[in-house]
């Protein structure tokens, strides 16, 4: 007869309080690949900012460590698709040198000139026009509690923290006050 089997039918059914399809685990939550820099010997993820001659920041973009900084450059480049027209010259610092990176950027904006920024031999401390202005700007940025270390699992919640604390400095521009 079915229905007599009692406890042994039970057991072939299974627990009536756990969900049918067991092998579905916790995931929790997806996380984007840190990478390593081998250059800088750390463990990370990078941040690619453009900024216009102020230090405002016009664009950004955040990927593992283990991207080449030309590479990411040629990435951030090309994920602008003609929001600035007006751009024309492009400085950068010597991480962004070489025929791979001229020949990328050439690719995908075929306008804009670009200035390496070299370092100076002496051995102390110089300020070295242009380049100042994006150090300046990441200094800025990184008086953000959120943006000092790398807190965020997700590449996109860590760019729209990026953008928040990029605003915030921009309205304390404009209002000349503390916000």
């Amino acid at each position: 007869m079915p229905g007599d089997g009692g406890a042994r039918e039970q057991s072939q059914r299974g627990n009536h309080r756990q969900p049918e399809r067991q092998e579905r685990r916790k995931r929790g939550v997806s996380i984007d690949p840190h990478g390593f820099d081998a250059g800088k010997k750390i463990k990370g993820k990078k941040r690619h900012i453009l900024v216009d001659t102020q230090g405002l920041l016009l664009h950004a973009i955040i990927h593992a460590a283990d991207i080449q900084d030309r590479d990411g450059g040629v990435l951030l480049m090309s994920t602008l698709f003609g929001l600035y027209p007006f751009l024309l010259k492009l400085y950068a610092d010597s991480g962004y040198q070489g025929p791979k990176f001229k020949a990328g950027l050439r690719r995908v904006c075929c306008r804009v000139n670009v200035e390496i920024v070299k370092r100076s031999d002496a051995g102390k401390f110089v300020v070295l026009p242009k380049r100042w202005i994006v150090e300046r700007t990441i200094a800025w940025l990184n008086r953000c509690r959120r943006l000092a270390k790398d807190w965020e699992r997700l590449n996109r919640n860590a760019l729209a923290f990026l953008r928040w604390a990029s605003i915030r400095m921009m309205l304390r521009k404009i209002c000349h006050k503390k916000i």
